[in-house]
This record gives structure tokens, sequence and C-alpha cells, in this order.
């Protein structure tokens, strides 16, 4: 059966997406350090993206909640990442980098959410499950061939050869997104979407809401349980691999690149299907699967060393990216059907992982020089397991169908 053209566009703009936002990976320090950067400075600029980035989640979450528009929410997004990489690209100075990697962070926090955004409005909240399955699908492919595409493009063109590929690919991601025909709001969602129209008792009430949303036990618990998933996860790989350059004492590049792409098509693989499962089984079951690979994996890391085992491991990374890729729009979804505000409350959930895998490597380092890097896994295996436990013992069910529903009550 085929697809409607609206739907065949939004597959293409999740894999351009994906592959637009690829660019700004370990690429970015491999191309700051040939061009003469010392590692501190390298690190100073890419903690101010990923500062930006994390301050920007609930402002942009707001932005593009107050637009009717969101293709042009995403558009305009698209073309700063777009713009970003080709300043990174041109001119490698401080300032310049700098700015890029700012607009960056704000740019990714605008587009994400606005593809939530165009997703639900495309298929409607009973259908939405499912999709965001295919949308997380589409996504890590597009990572897995931009893996690939931007290291031949470094090897072929030189160190800035894959941020100019990035700058490329704005062009087709933007064909993808206004492809994608005009979605039409139902007049409730655009009255509130345009909360500063309203009279001034109205515009009280939004914020009312506003607040009632952040306090929600559902998103409170699920943006708990994200700063733990990430203070677990973000470290993981990155010492694992710092541990097997150590052992074997040879560059790890090909191991890198394999640890990268085998994540991604286990996410590509098993999203769909775990998104009709968080729509006929709820919501808890599938982010307890996520949720439970992730001590598992740093556990066995740390008692099977070894190029082989990290690669096979890695599956289930993506077992917990696939999860969590389809659970925070979903969750979202499900706690802002009265009022409009999916993008505010998927940035809250952002800013939270985002807080997480910033202290991660942080604890990560600590642990590591006064305890070496096994018992770092170990140790980022129980943050895994706190986070687990957590979910599974506060975490409501907040499927529309379910029991125990969260849903935000109209101020």
């Amino acid at each position: 059966m085929s697809q409607p053209a609206d739907h065949r566009s939004l597959d293409w703009l999740n894999f351009f997406v994906a592959a637009l936002q690829a660019g700004f990976g370990p690429f970015i320090p491999v191309y700051l350090a040939g061009a003469g950067w010392h590692a501190a400075e390298i690190g100073f600029v890419l903690s101010a993206g990923a500062l930006a980035m994390m301050i920007s989640q609930i402002p942009a979450g707001l932005l593009v909640d107050s637009l009717h528009e969101k293709r042009l929410a995403a558009g305009l997004g698209v073309m700063a990442i777009g713009l970003s990489a080709l300043l990174l690209a041109l001119w490698p100075g401080r300032t310049p980098v700098l700015a890029a990697e700012i607009v960056h962070g704000f740019a990714s926090c605008v587009v994400n959410p606005a593809i939530a955004a165009i997703t639900l409005a495309l298929v409607g909240h009973g259908a939405f499950s499912t999709r965001v399955g295919v949308n997380t699908r589409y996504a890590a492919i597009g990572t897995a061939a931009a893996a690939l595409m931007l290291g031949l493009a470094g090897w072929w063109i030189a160190d800035r050869g894959p941020l100019l590929m990035t700058a490329l690919l704005t062009l087709p991601t933007l064909g993808a997104l206004f492809s994608i025909g005009r979605i039409k709001t139902r007049p409730e969602e655009h009255a509130e979407h345009h909360a500063a129209c309203r009279p001034p008792s109205m515009r009280r009430a939004a914020g009312a809401r506003v607040w009632h949303l952040l306090s929600d036990r559902g998103l409170v618990t699920f943006a708990a349980c994200a700063a733990l998933f990430f203070l677990a996860d973000a470290a993981t790989l990155p010492f694992a691999l710092e541990g097997l350059e150590q052992a074997d004492g040879r560059k790890t590049e090909l191991v890198t690149s394999l640890a990268v792409i085998i994540p991604q098509l286990i996410a590509a693989l098993l999203a769909p299907g775990f998104g009709r499962l968080a729509e006929q089984r709820g919501r808890r079951q599938v982010l307890l699967i996520g949720f439970a690979a992730l001590p598992i994996r740093s556990v066995l890391l740390a008692l099977m060393p070894g190029a082989i085992p990290l690669l096979v491991l890695q599956s289930l990374n993506g077992v917990s990216a696939a999860v969590f890729g389809i659970m925070v729009p979903l969750i979202a979804a499900d706690l802002t059907p009265r009022h409009g505000y999916l993008n505010l409350a998927m940035g809250a959930i952002g800013l939270a992982s985002g807080i997480g895998a910033t202290l991660s490597t942080a604890v990560a380092g600590l642990i590591a020089e006064r305890f070496g890097l096994a018992a770092t896994q170990l140790a980022l295996a129980l943050f895994g397991l706190a986070a687990t436990l957590l979910l599974w013992a506060t975490m409501p069910e907040t499927h529309p169908a379910g029991p125990n529903v969260s849903l935000p009550q109209p101020a």
C-alpha cells in the first residue's frame, strides 16, 4: 500500500535532518585540531554549544508553540544549521566558531520539536505512536548514512569536507520540508498558539496551564528519569573506546565509526515495532525495555573489554536509542492534548536530558581517574539501574487509553 505524498516527504525530512545534525558530531574536533586549535579551546567552544542547546530547550519550545506555521519554524532552523556549518568551514576563527556553535544549539532545539508538531498535525493522536516509530527509523538511517558519507567527504576533500557537505544537505532537507503540504490547524489550536492576541484574563489562564504542565507528575518524573538515563549513557561509549585504545595501543577510528553506525541500524530496525507496542501496551512497558538495556550494556562492557564485545553490545544502545527517540514526542503528546504545548514539554525533557549528559562525562572522568575505566563502567551501570528503578516505581502510564493517565487539566 503506497504512502500519501506528505508521509513520504516526512520520511525524507527525518532522514535529511538527522544527516544534517550528524555533521556536528565528532568531525568538528578533528577539523578544529587540524586548524591549529588547542584541546582546551576546542573543549570550550563545544561546551558553549552544549550550554546554548540546554538553555534554549524551553524558550525554543515556547517559540515553536507560538507559531501557527510549523514548517516555517523548521525551515528557519534548518537554514540556521546549514549556515552554522558553512561558517565553521570557511572561517575557523574563535568568534565565528563560537557563534556557529551557539546558533546551531538554538536551531536544533527548534527543528526537532517542529518536526514532532508537523507529524502530530499530519496523523493525529491516534496514529502518532506508529508514525513516530517510522520517523525514528528514517532518522537512524540518515545518521548512519551521514556517518559514512561525511567520513568519505573528509577523506576525499579535506578536514572541512564534512562541514561543506553538511551545508549542502540543507537543500534537500528544505526540499523535503516544503514538499509537505500546508497543515491546517484546528481553530482551537490556532487560538491557543496565538495567546498574545487574547484578552488578559485568557492570557493568564494560558500561563496557568503552562505552569500546570511543567509541574505535572508525568512530565517531572520522566524528566528526572531522562536526566539519570543520560547521566548513565553519555559517557559509556567514549570511556569504552578510551579503554580499548589504552589496552590495544592503536587507533580506534574504524571501531568508532562502527560503534556509531551499528546502534543506528538497530534503532532503524526496531523503532516502528516499538511505536506499535507503545500504542498497544502503553508507554511504561516500552520505556522499561529501553532503560533496562542501559545498565546491562555497561556491566557487560566492564566485564568483557575488547573491540568485538563493544560492537556487539552497541546493539543494546540501539534498543535504548530507539525507545528514547520514540518516547520523548509520544509522552509530550500524551501530556498536552488539551492546550497544545507539545514543544514546551519536549523542551523540558530535552533540558533534563542535556543536564544529565553534561554531568556524565565530568562524573565519569573523576571516577576513572581514581578507580579506573572498568569501575567507571560499573558506576555508569548503577546510574542506569537507578534510572530504571525510578521509572518502574514512579512513572505513570501516560497513554490516553491506558490506566493511571497523567494529563494536565484545563485551568
